[in-house]
């Protein structure tokens, strides 16, 4: 039986698809999830934070907390979305120079259910380094959803990024917001 109640972690990175992150973040509500987004300082550009929390009721974060200040939940699972070149690069490397990948780093390490929506170009998607890194990922169990020709997730359009495919994998993943 489907259980509500997980809580999530949203990992934005500064894609053009991290504009529209609200969609995921209420389809993710919806499905009765505690969602908390952690975005990439690049990602900031692209969103609007205000409008994140007020649906989350949890502040966006993207550094490193000052001492005494509240950490964040342990989420139940991670989606990660969009994900750019460089932060699946970084990760997979074990790269922690931001919040967003110390956070990665962190949770992959506990073996989190953690599911990715890259948004990459062909050319960059062509590169051997990418390849590797997706390889890595895959290996430590993170679901990376690549499209036909490797480049992004299966339906993934200009004009819309496939949130319910990350959504549906986390509830298969876990159990929960099915």
């Amino acid at each position: 039986m489907a259980r509500n109640g997980g809580v999530l972690s949203v990992v934005v990175s500064g894609a053009a698809a991290a504009a529209d992150v609200g969609s995921l973040v209420k389809r993710a509500v919806e499905r009765g999830w505690t969602v908390q987004v952690i975005a990439t300082p690049s990602a900031l550009a692209f969103f609007d934070a205000a409008e994140i929390e007020a649906v989350t009721g949890s502040a966006v974060r993207s550094k490193h907390r000052a001492p005494g200040t509240p950490r964040s939940r342990v989420p139940d699972a991670i989606i990660v979305a969009p994900a750019t070149f460089n932060l699946l690069n970084q990760w997979a490397l074990g790269i922690a120079d931001s919040y967003a990948l110390a956070v990665l780093a962190e949770q992959t390490g506990m073996g989190l259910p953690t599911v990715v929506l890259p948004a990459v170009s062909a050319p960059l998607a062509s590169r051997p380094q990418f390849a590797r890194s997706v390889q890595a990922l895959r290996a430590e169990g993170v679901s990376v959803l690549l499209g036909p020709g490797g480049t992004a997730p299966p339906g993934a359009t200009e004009d819309a990024f496939p949130w319910d495919l990350a959504l549906d994998e986390a509830a298969v993943m876990t159990g929960f917001g099915t």
